[in-house]
């Protein structure tokens, strides 16, 4: 048992959960929501305060802030409270209210954006907000997850590793892309490995990370108003969409068999169990990774009445859980776009 002094400290990093039964495919689940922050934004946070440390970029006269659409501002607001830093994280009205009140009962103060920008999203908002506020005090220290290579660089060094040290035999892993630190960390590292490894980015409909249509997104954590400055198209082999009902299902369909997962983990598994179902998967090795767990979703994803205003009455009849209420239209299926060969 591991004894530790500062809550970023830990993370555990091993653990896998077999999907097999649930889904009907052969595909494991890497679990990255057990640690103190709750989600494997843990990592990337650890990565960019520590850089900005070094670099003496950060003091401790410093203001971190930084725009997020929850899981990273908690994992910043645990570094802050456990390291002495002030921290301001800049969310929108789609940030789950526990969440919002955790980042506050760490210490952290919250901006809640409620205006949308030119693709209907929050983040060119959220984003310009942070930027009025550091040209107006230097005290503030923007981290820019979307464009800070620790982001990415956090994955490389663990997340990767830890999954190929699980199945070194491992032919196709599912990422969720939303800033997409953690497929280009992943996809990077598998580059250079000694096999092949099919790397299927995992994104929501409505979503512009890799082209499309701006669409209505209400689930936080996977996809993006703008294209993502981080991501390298070349190290992604396919690129797969998923409907937010989808998500719902398959967030569900876990539930049910006794695994609360959240809306992000929700949509790479309805993601990866299409794309196996089309494929022929019996041979193959697959894993995706689950960025945190559900509880933070119980007023969202969980919660009855959101569900019915959001997405209709039956959303949740494919997967044998009846209405909600009234009947209407069953929101379309997954649907995938290739990438290369």
């Amino acid at each position: 048992m591991p004894v530790i002094t500062a809550p970023y400290a830990f993370n555990e990093g091993q653990l896998f959960v077999d999907l097999e039964s649930i889904c009907g495919r052969p595909l494991h689940l890497k679990c990255e929501g057990f640690n103190f922050a709750g989600s494997i934004k843990l990592k990337a946070a650890n990565e960019m305060v520590e850089s900005a440390e070094r670099d003496g970029l950060l003091t401790p006269e410093s203001i971190l802030v930084e725009s997020s659409s929850g899981n990273l501002g908690v994992a910043l607001s645990m570094i802050a409270a456990s390291k002495g830093y002030q921290f301001l994280c800049v969310t929108d009205s789609r940030c789950n209210l526990s969440t919002r009140l955790l980042m506050e009962a760490l210490g952290s103060e919250v901006h809640v954006i409620a205006d949308q920008d030119s693709n209907g999203g929050f983040l060119g908002t959220r984003i310009e907000y942070v930027r009025q506020l550091c040209a107006s005090d230097d005290r503030y220290l923007w981290l820019s997850q979307y464009t800070n290579a620790g982001n990415w660089r956090a994955h490389y060094r663990t997340t990767a590793p830890e999954i190929a040290d699980q199945f070194p035999g491992l032919d196709v892993l599912f990422v969720g892309a939303g800033t997409t630190g953690t497929l280009m960390g992943c996809a990077r590292w598998f580059r250079q490995w000694h096999r092949p490894v099919r790397i299927v980015a995992v994104d929501s409909v409505g979503s512009v990370a890799f082209g499309g249509e701006p669409g209505r997104r209400m689930i936080p954590g996977l996809g993006m108003s703008m294209r993502p400055p981080l991501l390298d198209e070349s190290f992604v082999d396919e690129v797969i969409r998923v409907e937010e009902a989808d998500t719902i299902r398959m967030c569900h369909r876990m539930a049910r068999r006794g695994f609360l997962f959240g809306g992000s983990t929700g949509t790479v598994v309805s993601g990866a169990t299409d794309w196996l179902a089309r494929h022929d998967a019996e041979d193959l090795t697959a894993v995706a990774i689950a960025p945190d767990l559900g509880e933070r979703y119980l007023d969202t994803v969980y919660q009855t009445n959101w569900l019915q205003d959001l997405y209709g009455d039956h959303v949740l009849e494919d997967e044998g859980l009846g209405p909600v209420t009234e009947e209407v239209e069953p929101a379309s299926r997954t649907s995938e776009r290739r990438r290369r060969p």
